[in-house]
Formats: C-alpha cells, sequence, structure tokens
C-alpha cells in the first residue's frame, strides 16, 4: 500500500509539473509535413534529462498486464512509462487479444496522459515468425538460406511484419546477419549460413520487407558474433580489423545502410578485447562516421551488466551502473535493452555532476527520435486491429502458403544412389524416427507449445500418399536417450516395408522452455562439443538400413550433423534444417517429387568436428586444396595420411552444394569485357542447360578469386548467384552482375583499395564444383 501512495503521489506531481510547462498547440515536431530533422530538433529541445534518459531504456509489457490474468496494472503503466518509456517488449506468452490491449492502452496513454506523447516502440522476435500465438511459423535462418532466393525472403518478411503490425507491434529483433562460422555454437541455427554475401543479401531482403509493412526491422547482433571461442554462447571472438572488416562487417552493411534499418543490437561478445556493447570504433568510427548511419543501437538483454560482471571493466555485486553508463554511451551505445540493471537510469545524476555531457545524451535520444519519426510512429502510434481481423491477418492461408513453398526450396538432398528419389506413391513406407512424429521439431524463438502445432514428416506422408495402410509408422528411440528398446519394432517396420524413411537429427527449444533447463542440442545458450547424432539415433539408423530395405535418411537439423557412415550408406539422405509449420508436407513434396529439390547449402559440413573450421573462403595458405587425407575404415584398416593422419580436412559436403532430380550443363561462361577499372561493373554470363526429363531449378554460383593481391586474401569469396528455373530440356542465358569495387581488399594500412591485377570469376553448382571461369584485368 506504501508504494502504491508513493507512486500514485509521483504521477499526481508529474501532472502538476506538466501543466505548467509551454503549450504544444503548434509544437513543430508534430507537425507531420515538417522535415524529420527539424522535428526531432524541435522535441529534443523541449525534453527534460528525465524524458530523455527515459527514451534510451526498454520496458515491458508485464510492468502493466498481469501475464496471468491480463489485468491491468494503471500504476505500473504510469512507471514504466515515465522511467522506460523508448520501448517495451510484449513476447509473452499471454493471449494475443490481452497483449494487443495492453499495447493499445499504453499507446494511448502516452499519446493523452503525458506531456510530450512520444509513441514507444513495441518489440518482439521475429526471426522466422511473428513471436505470438497462431503467428506463421517459417523455416529457420538456417534453413531459409538453403533456397538461396532473397526475393522468398523479402516476402516472408513482408507477412511477418503484416502480422506483427495487425497487434500493434512495431518493430521485431531480425534479421541476424551474423555468420555461421562456429558450428558448435548453439545458435547457428538462427544465421543465414558462413558465408557474407549471401547472408547480406538475405539480410537485406527481410529489411526490405518487413520495413515496407511498417514495422521496424532490428540487425543483430553487431558485429562479429558468430565465431565465439570453443564456440560457446557470448565467448570471446579473436581476429584483426583485417578479418573484421574483409568477413564479418559486409552483411551487416547491406542490412543496415543499403537496407535502410532503423536500429541495431549490438552484442554480448568481446572482439579482440573490446566489448561489443562499448566498442567506440565499431560503433562510432565505423558505423557512424564511415558508413553515415543516423538511427540507433541497443544493448542485448542484459549485456550492459557484463562489462563488470563478465568482462571485468568494473566493479560488480552491485553493478557499478555508472562505470557502465560511461562505457557505453559516449562509444555510441544508445539505449539498454532489459534484463540486466538497467545502469542507463543513472544518466540524469551523471550529467547532474559533470560525468556525462548533455551532448552525448542528446546525441543518442535524436537517434531514437529520429527512427520513430521514419517509421511514421508519431502520426500512427497503435496499428493493432480489432481482434477478428486480427485473427484473419495471423496464419492467414496465403502466409501459410509461403511457409510451404520456402521450405520445399530449402530442402537439400545430399545423395540420391540409383536415383531411389522421388519415390512411389504407391510403395509401403515405414517412416521411422524420433523426429518423425509426436512434436514439431522447431527452431527457437517459437512461442510456447508450438511445439504441439504443425505438420510433422509422418502427417506429410500420409497425406501425400492418401492412404495411411501404405504408410506405418515407428518412433525406433527417444531423441535424447541411448536406450534401443524400440529398434525391434523399428526394424519390424522396415523389413514389411518397401522403403525406410527415418529422419533423425537435433532439437532445440521454444521460447519458455528454452531457459527452463530442458534438454536441447541446439538454440541460444545451447553449445556443443560434437555435432554427432546424439543417443542411439545413429544406431537406429544402422540398424534400419542392416534390414537391406532401401532407407531415406532425413537429418532434421539446426546446424550440420556429422554422420560420414549414414552419408556412405543411406540409400538416399535428405537435409531439412528446422521447418515451417507445413515442414512436413513441404518435405513429403520433395520426396515424392511434387517439388523437385533445389536447396543448396550455405553453411558446409565437416566430417568431424575436430575438422573446424570448414568453411569454403579460408584465406589463402589455408585448408590445401588436394591434402594427404588418411583414413579409418570401419573394418579396421588404417590409412595413414597427414592433412589429417585419420581424417580429411575438407568439408564432406562444401558451401553452395545440393543435388536435384534434374541434370544441368554449364557452358560458355563469359565477361562482357576483359580489361576493366575500378569503378566499373562486369557481367558474367553462363548457359545452363537442363538435360534432364523434369523440370528443375538451378542455383548459379559466381565466385572471385583476386590472383595477386598485396595481403593475404581469402581463397575465393562468393559474389553473385541466381536460381533459375529451367524447363526439362531447356537452356537459359544467365547473366550475374558484379561491381569491381566489390573486390577490393584491406591494404597493409588498412586502407580499402581496389588493387590493379587479374580477377578471375568461377561459374559452378558450388564452391568446389565450378563449370567454367573467365578472367578480367583491372588496369
Amino acid at each position: 500500500m506504501k508504494l502504491l501512495s508513493s507512486a500514485l503521489l509521483l504521477a499526481a506531481g508529474v501532472l502538476a509539473a506538466d501543466k505548467q510547462r509551454p503549450s504544444l498547440q503548434n509544437a513543430l515536431y508534430k507537425n507531420t509535413k515538417a522535415p524529420v530533422e527539424a522535428r526531432v530538433a524541435d522535441l529534443l529541445s523541449r525534453m527534460t534529462i528525465e524524458e530523455k534518459a527515459s527514451q534510451l531504456l526498454q520496458g515491458d509489457i508485464r510492468n502493466w498486464m498481469n501475464e496471468t490474468t491480463g489485468a491491468l496494472n494503471q500504476t505500473g503503466l504510469e512507471w514504466s512509462t515515465r522511467y522506460r518509456g523508448s520501448s517495451f517488449y510484449v513476447g509473452v506468452a499471454a493471449p494475443n487479444e490481452w497483449i494487443a490491449k495492453n499495447i493499445k492502452i499504453a499507446q494511448e496513454y502516452i499519446q493523452n496522459k503525458t506531456y510530450l506523447g512520444i509513441p514507444a516502440f513495441v518489440q518482439t522476435e521475429g526471426l522466422h515468425g511473428f513471436l505470438a500465438f497462431n503467428a506463421t511459423i517459417f523455416n529457420s535462418p538456417i534453413a531459409i538460406a538453403c533456397a538461396w532466393d532473397p526475393a522468398l525472403v523479402q516476402e516472408m518478411a513482408a507477412a511477418i511484419g503484416k502480422e506483427a503490425r495487425a497487434m500493434g507491434v512495431n518493430q521485431l529483433f531480425a534479421p541476424v546477419a551474423d555468420l555461421a562460422r562456429e558450428l558448435r555454437h548453439g545458435r547457428v541455427e538462427e544465421m543465414y549460413g558462413e558465408d557474407g554475401y549471401l547472408a547480406g543479401e538475405l539480410a537485406l531482403a527481410y529489411v526490405k520487407g518487413v520495413q515496407a509493412a511498417g514495422v521496424s526491422a532490428m540487425v543483430k547482433h553487431f558485429a562479429a558474433f558468430g565465431a565465439a571461442e570453443q564456440g560457446l554462447n557470448t565467448g570471446p571472438v579473436h581476429g584483426g580489423e583485417r578479418e573484421l572488416r574483409t568477413t564479418y562487417l559486409p552483411s551487416y552493411k547491406r542490412a543496415i545502410i543499403d537496407g535502410g534499418a532503423l536500429s541495431i543490437m549490438t552484442a554480448y561478445h568481446s572482439y579482440d578485447g573490446i566489448p561489443a556493447v562499448a566498442d567506440a570504433h565499431l560503433l562510432t568510427d565505423i558505423l557512424r562516421d564511415e558508413w553515415g548511419y543516423k538511427y540507433y543501437t541497443m544493448t542485448d538483454a542484459g549485456a550492459s551488466d557484463r562489462l563488470c560482471n563478465d568482462f571485468r571493466m568494473c566493479a560488480s555485486n552491485p553493478v557499478d551502473k555508472q562505470a557502465v553508463v560511461q562505457y557505453i554511451l559516449p562509444a555510441g551505445g544508445d539505449s539498454e535493452m532489459g534484463g540486466g540493471s538497467y545502469s542507463f537510469q543513472e544518466i540524469p545524476a551523471l550529467v547532474s555532476r559533470g560525468k556525462i555531457d548533455e551532448k552525448v545524451v542528446d546525441r543518442a535520444v535524436a537517434r531514437v527520435l529520429r527512427a520513430k519519426f521514419e517509421l511514421g510512429l508519431f502520426d500512427n502510434p497503435y496499428t493493432g486491429l480489432p481482434a477478428e481481423e486480427m485473427n484473419k491477418v495471423l496464419n492467414a492461408p496465403e502466409h501459410v502458403a509461403l511457409a510451404k513453398k520456402l521450405d520445399e526450396e530449402s530442402i537439400v538432398l545430399l545423395e540420391n544412389r540409383d536415383n531411389l528419389l522421388p519415390l512411389r506413391k504407391d510403395a509401403s513406407i515405414a517412416v521411422i524416427g524420433p523426429m518423425a512424429h509426436g512434436f514439431m521439431n522447431y527452431g527457437d524463438y517459437v512461442i510456447a507449445n508450438s511445439s504441439t502445432r504443425g505438420v510433422t514428416p509422418l502427417d506429410g506422408i500420409r497425406a501425400a500418399v492418401g492412404s495411411s495402410e501404405k504408410v506405418t509408422y515407428a518412433k525406433g528411440c527417444e531423441r535424447w536417450s541411448t536406450s534401443q528398446a524400440g529398434f525391434a519394432e523399428a526394424i519390424a517396420a522396415a523389413e514389411s516395408a518397401d522403403v525406410a524413411v527415418v529422419v533423425v537429427g537435433t532439437w532445440s527449444r521454444d521460447q519458455n522452455e528454452l531457459w527452463q533447463g530442458l534438454n536441447a542440442t541446439t538454440g541460444e545458450h545451447v553449445d556443443v562439443n560434437s555435432l554427432d547424432l546424439v543417443g542411439a539415433q545413429e544406431p537406429l539408423v544402422r540398424a534400419v538400413v542392416a534390414t537391406g530395405k532401401p532407407t531415406v535418411v532425413v537429418f532434421s537439423s539446426g546446424k550440420p550433423v556429422t554422420a560420414p557412415w549414414i552419408s556412405a550408406h543411406a540409400a538416399a539422405l535428405v537435409q531439412q534444417f528446422y521447418p515451417s509449420e507445413q515442414g512436413g508436407a513441404a518435405l513429403a513434396s520433395v520426396l515424392f517429387g511434387d517439388v523437385n529439390p533445389s536447396g543448396k547449402l550455405a553453411v558446409g559440413f565437416p566430417r568431424s568436428v575436430g575438422d573446424l573450421p570448414v568453411y569454403y573462403d579460408h584465406p589463402n595458405s589455408g585448408r590445401p586444396a588436394n591434402p594427404d587425407a588418411g583414413m579409418a575404415y570401419d573394418n579396421g584398416t588404417l590409412v595413414f595420411g597427414h592433412q589429417y593422419v585419420l581424417g580429411d580436412p575438407r568439408p564432406l559436403y562444401p558451401f553452395g552444394y545440393g543435388l536435384s532430380y534434374s541434370s544441368f550443363v554449364y557452358s560458355d561462361v563469359a565477361v562482357d569485357k576483359k580489361t576493366v577499372g575500378a569503378r566499373d561493373t562486369v557481367t558474367v554470363s553462363v548457359t545452363v542447360r537442363n538435360t534432364s526429363q523434369r523440370d528443375g531449378k538451378e542455383v548459379v554460383q559466381v565466385y572471385v578469386k583476386d590472383v595477386i593481391a598485396s595481403v593475404v586474401v581469402p581463397n575465393m569469396q562468393l559474389k553473385g548467384f541466381q536460381k533459375v528455373l529451367l524447363k526439362a530440356g531447356e537452356s537459359k542465358r544467365v547473366s550475374v552482375k558484379i561491381n569491381m569495387q566489390d573486390l577490393g581488399v584491406w591494404n597493409a594500412r588498412m586502407k580499402y583499395v581496389v588493387e590493379p591485377g587479374e580477377f578471375m570469376f568461377l561459374v559452378g553448382a558450388s564452391s568446389t564444383d565450378f563449370r567454367g571461369n573467365a578472367t578480367v584485368t583491372l588496369k
């Protein structure tokens, strides 16, 4: 009661003080026709230091909404708006109607009951679907990347944005522009693969799609977050500035600058000893001064506390909040997410004591306000629809159809011995494995209990066949167990069928389960020291293969699986990274040939975790093209080599790899000019012919090799691609434009230069399967 009375007295005092402030009737910032910069300057000039600090702190809908009953706590709303008014998080497992209602209440309170009426960013997750009950679940980013189709990603992002906007949400924590360079890391599933060019094109497409729908993207995790030491989430990343600029930054720049992203989330880790949340070189020298970025950054949840608790750069227990602010704000970190000590609430005191210049605060606040004006929040703070209309947008039929199509385009065919696939629909099929049925094997960042909703592989296969009598099912084993008690049933099912489909892999958890200590093998903070299948899964596959029945193995996973025996012995091997809610239907479409597989790997597959890293674009002098590889055979024979003694450093399946039911022939690789200048654009062309009797899609990939460079550079880099539909027997001339300005190096003086010399363009079907090349000379 005492706390409530204090809050009420505070609110009364605030209202009384606001009445003494100048009228805002003709305030420039309220003029929708005024330039954004003028509106920002006018509003900033009217703000107290307390109001400025509030615009740099994130609130939470649970500050005023009881997540169990949906009841409103008016005092909590007033307090949250006053002290954490920049934004509020709504990714809560509560009924959609409650959340939408409380978003509306908050935005109306801000407009009608606060002096300045600065609308809030309403935030949640959106990596592969809007984080809300019954919102459309798309496949995970690592899967999406295997479609190599930016246009589809843009469509997906627009759908996600439309669903979010229907509930009143205006900012999503996506896309991830990190690179999957460390496969032990649990968050590989959240990334668009190992390559900066591909990841950049897809992250750009996401930003364009979601922001065209009227929802702000927040690109994360800036920068170089995907290569943590030992694969441990939030661990330090080692590298120099040349590697940072050459490998890691291009994907972020493509999404942030070319996409016009309105916000950025900084990362948990340190790079070369400097925490990303307080890296002035990254956040100011590069992001602002070089790239010209004018919007704002936000820390990740609890990341600011890591300066004291983990990096030991200030006192902890309690966290030295003032030190945290003094590290982050001057460096160019603009706002603080919740989940920690809310150090930014110390800003007024720091300014009062002369420890932080108010101009530094103004700079950060202006960036936040600029983003809000650009998004149109001041003109339309609440975009939510009435419940009936909102529910028509969530999981709309066209969004579900898009999820299935993107899933189909993402599936990668790794092996297909004797053309076993596609399967006949009149065959009897044994569907086996712990990932085949009983739950949806989604990646992380899905709402609570999502695993109970969707089309499983068994569901999809039964629907495609049209007769449940032809399809039998046996789990075989639990995904988390070594018990082989279920093997007999699985073996019997395989022996009585024409063909077996065994679904095994990794698993993650929904946003509630992920933090409850439940078992998982991928996801945020779920890192591994082995990429092998867990428990009895590989023995199950071996037992089914041993029946002699043709066996199709499906990896349902959030990262590459190391299982060379399965690659060598399965009749067919299919990779379906974590699926959409239509995952089983998409898988069945590919297995039965209704869809011709066209996915290409966005990340290479090692033979063993000890081979890491296996990304294709290693620096010159790295992995040899033809190593002296050794081998340990199943029969006990040992063949000794040197790179490695009993292994092979090359990926088992390289970046860009993927088979089709069609066959394609490349010919006549050419460039439109042989001699070029640094500002020229080169058009690389190739004729691709479908030599099969089946329509199919091929991803034509163009890599560039800088033949002679003044520093050590990647041995080659992807610089263009195009996914092409070719009817049976059809030929097409495919052209890819490449800007020579994009082929520069960071030289010994750390200056970006496009150096004279030869550049070889390699055209092919993967990073190791080249079908032709052409060379240009830069004068």
